[in-house]
C-alpha cells in the first residue's frame, strides 16, 4: 500500500482527531491530493530532525497512524484547516523522498490482535476505573491553575453509519467518564462526559491518545503487538500518573504536542 506521509513531532492513535493547519507547499500538495482521490495520508513520528523541506529526511518511527480527512476548509491563499481522524495502524516498509513533493511510503496495514480475550477484558476494566481516578485527579484543586484538556475522539453520530468528530474537554475544573449506555442528554451546566467503548482495543487507543504522556512512550503504546500489552502498559502509565498527581509532584499541563490544538504544518 502506497501513502503520502505527514510527519509530525506528535503521536496519533485510532480514534483521536487531529486539527491541522496546513501552509507548506508540500503539504498543501499532499492535501490537494487526498481530497481528489479520497485516498489517506500517513501521521508518523519524526524521531530525530526537523522535517523541514530545505533539510534531510527525518529518521520516522517505523509505525504510524492511518489517517482519513474528515473536515477540510481552503483559504484563498491556499492553505488548509483539516480535521485529520486515525483510522488505523500502518508499518513503514520504504520511504521514498523524490517521487513527489511530500514524503511517499510504502506501508503495510496493521491488523488489531487482542491477544488473550479474557485477559484484555479484565484489564480494561481496571484500566477504566484508574482513568476515572486519573480524571478526578487533572482537576484543579483550591489556589491551582490548569489548562483544558482538549481532546477529539470520533463518535458514532445518532442514527447513521457515519463517525463523527467531537471535543472531549476533559479537565481540569469538570471531567465526567459515562461507562455504559444512557439516554440522558447533558444539561447546559453538566460537564462533559467520555463515552467509555466496550471493545478492549478501541478502549486501549482511546486512553493511550488522551493520558498525558512522553511522546516516545505513546509512541510505544501505538506499537503495542497485541491489546492486551497495550492495556498493560496503560496501566503501568496511569498508576504512574496517579501517584505523581496525587501528591502533586509535577505540573499537570497539558503536553501541546500530544493533546489537541492546531497543528501547523
Amino acid at each position: 500500500m502506497e501513502i503520502p506521509l505527514f510527519p509530525l513531532h506528535a503521536v496519533l492513535c485510532p480514534g483521536i482527531v487531529l486539527p491541522l493547519h496546513v501552509f507548506e507547499d508540500r503539504y498543501r500538495a499532499l492535501t490537494r491530493h487526498c481530497l481528489a482521490t479520497g485516498t489517506p495520508f500517513g501521521i508518523v513520528l519524526i524521531r530525530d530532525g526537523r522535517g523541514a523541506a530545505s533539510g534531510p529526511t527525518p529518521v520516522l518511527a517505523g509505525v504510524g497512524a492511518l489517517v482519513e480527512i474528515r473536515e477540510a476548509g481552503r483559504y484563498a491563499d491556499g492553505r488548509y484547516d483539516l480535521l485529520a481522524a486515525a483510522t488505523g495502524r500502518f508499518a513503514i516498509d520504504a520511504v521514498d523522498a523524490g517521487r513527489a513533493p511530500y514524503l511517499v511510503a510504502d506501508v503495510t496495514p496493521l491488523e488489531d490482535d487482542i491477544g488473550d480475550e479474557a485477559r484484555a477484558e479484565r484489564l480494561a476494566a481496571t484500566a477504566v476505573r484508574r482513568f476515572v481516578r486519573y480524571l478526578e485527579l487533572m482537576r484543579t484543586r483550591e489556589g491551582e491553575t490548569g489548562d483544558a484538556l482538549d481532546v477529539r475522539v470520533e463518535i458514532d453520530a445518532p442514527g447513521t453509519d457515519e463517525p463523527e468528530p467531537a471535543v472531549m474537554d476533559l479537565g481540569p475544573e469538570r471531567a465526567e467518564v459515562a461507562t455504559g449506555p444512557s439516554s440522558d442528554e447533558p444539561g447546559p451546566d453538566d460537564g462533559p462526559v467520555l463515552a467509555i467503548p466496550d471493545d478492549p482495543t478501541v478502549l486501549s487507543y482511546l486512553l493511550s491518545g488522551i493520558v498525558q504522556t512522553e511522546l516516545p512512550r505513546r509512541q510505544r503504546l501505538l506499537e503495542a503487538a497485541t491489546t492486551v500489552e497495550r492495556l498493560e502498559q496503560l496501566l503501568v502509565l496511569l498508576d504512574r500518573e496517579v501517584f505523581l498527581l496525587t501528591h502533586r509532584l509535577r505540573c499537570f499541563t497539558p503536553d501541546r504536542h500530544a493533546a489537541a490544538g492546531a497543528r501547523r504544518s
